[in-house]
């Protein structure tokens, strides 16, 4: 019978215990400034925004370098060259306001 309130005292310990251990707050972790997201999202949207803009001076520069070239004038070719110029350009700057958003919004979390 000595045994007895021993075994109820550690019942309750473990029953206590295993109540505070489940019912523990857990930690909250930050999840990121709103305003941050914001901006890498606008950061990616442009540079998006970019490369399709890119993409199209860039096709519509090499149409008019064979063009230009077929008809002979030359001045034509070389604008489209030009143009095909600034479509790397601006593919390129896209490319970098994406990875620059990436970037940003994973260092926000």
């Amino acid at each position: 019978m000595k045994a007895l309130p021993w075994i109820v005292a550690g019942v309750g310990i473990s029953a206590a215990l295993i109540y505070i251990i489940t019912n523990a707050p857990q930690p909250s972790y930050s999840t990121g400034d709103p305003d941050v997201d914001r901006l890498a999202n606008k950061a990616t949207a442009w540079g998006s925004k970019q490369r399709v803009q890119g993409a199209g001076d860039s096709v519509i520069g090499k149409a008019k370098q064979v063009f230009g070239e077929a008809t002979g004038d030359y001045d034509t070719a070389d604008s489209g060259a030009g143009d095909q110029t600034v479509g790397s350009i601006r593919n390129v700057a896209g490319k970098a306001a994406n990875a620059v958003g990436d970037a940003v919004r994973d260092l926000n979390r």
